[in-house]
């Protein structure tokens, strides 16, 4: 009886080696990843910018997006679904780092403010675009709807699913933040 069991332990423990030697089939290749980065890499990063608005912190979020798909790429099993998996990455690292960002305002104490020269605020104003000014001011959710709707070309369907949230939502989000856009551009430009 336990040469039975020693030989069925045995089995077990071979089984579990071959197992191990054998590579893990999953959609989501090293090779395909780096295929996605050079092919979408300028894309993902102009995603970024739309949420954020510094480079280096955009470049982080993209770089970072990149390096959890790769850590989860076994998880990953549809190839087609790599790209979705990093535009929704970026999209919910973008909102993780405005959130540091906010709490670090409110941590940090007030300076006095100070009177600025008419230099500085005429160069302030040529900075700021009124479409990114306003974009700013929509509702988060809008504003991420008219980003990856019209900024990263997806469908309604994708935005939903990126953001998960329902299709009627998104049409909700859309439709409400260019109407807000659309007061706010008027304004701007009266």
């Amino acid at each position: 009886m336990p040469a039975t069991g020693e030989s069925a332990a045995g089995a077990s423990a071979a089984e579990q080696a071959a197992a191990a030697e054998k590579p893990v089939v999953a959609g989501t290749t090293v090779d395909h990843l780096t295929e996605t980065y050079r092919a979408h890499y300028r894309s993902l990063l102009g995603l970024a910018a739309l949420l954020l608005d510094d480079t280096a912190s955009c470049e982080d979020v993209v770089q970072e997006a990149f390096i959890r798909v790769h850590s989860a790429r076994n998880r990953v099993r549809d190839r087609d679904k790599t790209l979705a998996y990093l535009r929704q990455t970026v999209v919910n690292l973008s909102r993780s780092a405005l959130r540091r960002r906010i709490l670090g305002l409110k941590l940090l104490s007030k300076p006095m403010p100070d009177m600025a020269s008419a230099e500085e605020g005429a160069y302030d104003q040529l900075e700021r675009d009124d479409l990114i000014k306003s974009m700013r001011g929509l509702q988060r959710r809008q504003r991420e709807v008219l980003v990856l709707r019209y900024f990263a070309d997806m469908t309604e369907v994708q935005v939903a699913e990126t953001l998960g949230i329902s299709l009627g939502s998104v049409k909700a989000y859309g439709s409400r933040g260019i109407a807000a856009l659309r007061v706010a551009m008027e304004a701007a430009q009266s």
